[in-house]
């Protein structure tokens, strides 16, 4: 099924024509998974995202799916009982988004917890994985965690534990979300923005909401969404959002935590598992991630009270984690010119009255008012799923017996693409090679996009346009990429692209300026811009960069 901007166009037509069970604002991984949840189910659904799918937290994260080992400590063992449940069910349902990945856990003389009480730590984590982790954990000397980690910091280090989580791609698992749940039948767009509603003003309504005031941004043109009932998904902005829709009725609930993540080449801090540093007297945990085509460093976790659209890295910032990562891996003799790139987002935690912001819990809250409106707040990105689920029971609950029962049946366990499960992605990779040949492309093009893509990549290369673009093959993979990203991920702007649908902002040290063009001139003959747009939209991407990469100066 296409998911392109002419699928948009069409979303757009029934957002204003058709009324719905459930609309949903925001298209993050909260509104994603709330709607393929509700859609699954048989429920009339619509989504709108007022910036681009993703373009919030959920493609600012450590970009983790994790139980969340620190939260023991906090013995919120439910909270990690329910994230290592969901992180299991998405090695089934994504298994090309999310990988598995060791994670060593150095003890040094000066941590506040010893090996003792960390292997009970771990046996716990363990436990709660019902010990069906991809390896259970391990227990190592301090010269095997040397041997194991070669660049960390031996001064006073007493050993090591080494246990299993796992990385993923947040900002394409709620794309292929979402394109799930278009699949169930939600109709979603994105660049629409709420900008009021309308409310049943007759007796004993409680002034219940009936519409959505909307507007196009591409277009400029408004228009109502009109629902059975509203859900607000809008993480960081969910207080925005709350005094938007019921003004004065409205009680702010989050305490927004800023963090930011650094990223860099392999080869400058060579690491084949992850590494679980402790700062602040040991009450803050920062990540070391090798992934495909970098490491990941981070994350801060300090309050946020600005806007949430404004956040950016500063150089206090970077310097933080820059300290932490030479403090930890002090060979590494890291600077800022080894730094690739920086990103940073703002967590919606729900105000509990902690004490700092790093202990505010990350339980998520579900808020159903008498207007026809629930708000969801808080959670852990890996249990989007189950989250998602609970937010569509508790709006099902003010519904007719009837209708819970009609729609009562999830599938959300089902795979996110049909294409990509563990059987087509070995398929397709045993294939790779043959097939690169028949397609005329190269071997390492070829695995790279069965990895991204499984049996999709056929697909997605079949129907890929060489005409007219015979200076493309040097960097042929993102133009592939590019062409996919347009016509199935609702790719609109050249901005979105470089920041949610590739890895090459993030990965790589030009940010791969160095074939904007080339890739402008794709969005180009897609989308049938002129040059004066296509000049518009580089501008924009290099304005984004200054912005995010302003503390280089």
């Amino acid at each position: 099924m296409a998911y392109s901007p002419e699928t948009r166009k069409k979303n757009i037509a029934k957002l204003q024509s058709e009324e719905f069970d459930i609309a949903i604002i925001g298209g993050g991984i909260t509104g994603a998974g709330v709607a393929r949840d509700a859609a699954s189910r048989g429920l009339k659904v619509a989504l709108i995202e007022a910036d681009d799918f993703a373009s919030g937290t959920s493609s600012r994260s450590s970009k983790l799916i994790h139980g969340g080992i620190r939260y023991l400590e906090n013995l919120e063992f439910g909270l990690v009982f329910e994230a290592l449940r969901e992180r299991r069910n998405l090695f089934e349902i994504a298994p090309h988004l999310v990988h598995p990945l060791r994670f060593v856990l150095p003890i040094y003389k000066s941590s506040r917890v010893g090996m003792f009480k960390m292997g009970l730590g771990m046996f716990l984590y363990d436990a709660l994985s019902m010990f069906e982790a991809p390896e259970l954990h391990e227990s190592l000397t301090s010269r095997a965690t040397i041997e194991r980690v070669s660049m960390l910091k031996p001064d006073g280090l007493s050993g090591s534990y080494v246990y299993s989580d796992a990385y993923m791609d947040d900002d394409r698992l709620v794309i292929e979300t979402l394109r799930s749940a278009a699949n169930f039948g939600a109709c979603t767009a994105n660049y629409v923005r709420a900008t009021g509603a309308k409310y049943d003003s007759s007796p004993n309504s409680q002034g219940a909401l009936t519409a959505l005031l909307c507007n196009d941004t591409e277009s400029g043109k408004s228009f109502e969404v009109k629902a059975r009932h509203f859900i607000s998904t809008v993480g960081p902005w969910t207080d925005r959002v709350g005094e938007l829709l019921l003004k004065n009725n409205w009680r702010r609930m989050l305490r927004p935590s800023k963090g930011i993540h650094l990223t860099f080449r392999r080869d400058r801090l060579q690491l084949n598992d992850a590494v679980v540093m402790a700062t602040d007297d040991q009450k803050r945990i920062i990540f070391a991630i090798p992934r495909h085509e970098m490491i990941v460093v981070g994350t801060t976790d300090t309050d946020y009270p600005g806007d949430p659209g404004d956040v950016h890295s500063t150089t206090e910032d970077v310097d933080y984690l820059l300290n932490i990562v030479n403090e930890y891996f002090p060979g590494a003799n890291l600077s800022r010119l080894d730094i690739l790139a920086s990103y940073s987002g703002v967590r919606p935690l729900v105000d509990d009255g902690a004490e700092t912001e790093s202990k505010t819990s990350r339980e998520h809250v579900i808020t159903t008012l008498p207007q026809k409106v629930t708000f969801v707040a808080g959670g852990k990105y890996t249990t989007y799923r189950q989250m998602a689920e609970d937010t569509v029971l508790n709006v099902l609950a003010t519904f007719s017996l009837e209708d819970r029962i009609r729609f009562s049946k999830t599938r959300t366990l089902e795979p996110l693409n049909p294409l990509a499960t563990e059987a087509t992605l070995w398929r397709s990779e045993q294939m790779a090679e043959s097939w690169a040949s028949e397609a005329g492309i190269d071997v390492d093009t070829a695995h790279f996009l069965v990895e991204r893509h499984g049996e999709e990549a056929i697909k997605i290369v079949e129907s890929f346009a060489l005409k007219g673009f015979s200076s493309l093959q040097k960097n042929l993979r993102w133009h592939i990429e590019a062409q996919h990203a347009i016509r199935d991920t609702m790719c609109l702007h050249l901005r979105d692209y470089y920041l949610r649908r590739s890895p090459l902002f993030l990965a790589r040290p030009d940010h791969g300026l160095i074939m904007v063009n080339e890739i402008a001139q794709v969005f180009q003959h897609e989308l049938g811009w002129s040059d004066e747009t296509k000049a518009t939209e580089i501008e924009a991407l290099r304005k984004h960069l200054k912005q995010e990469m302003g503390w280089r100066g």
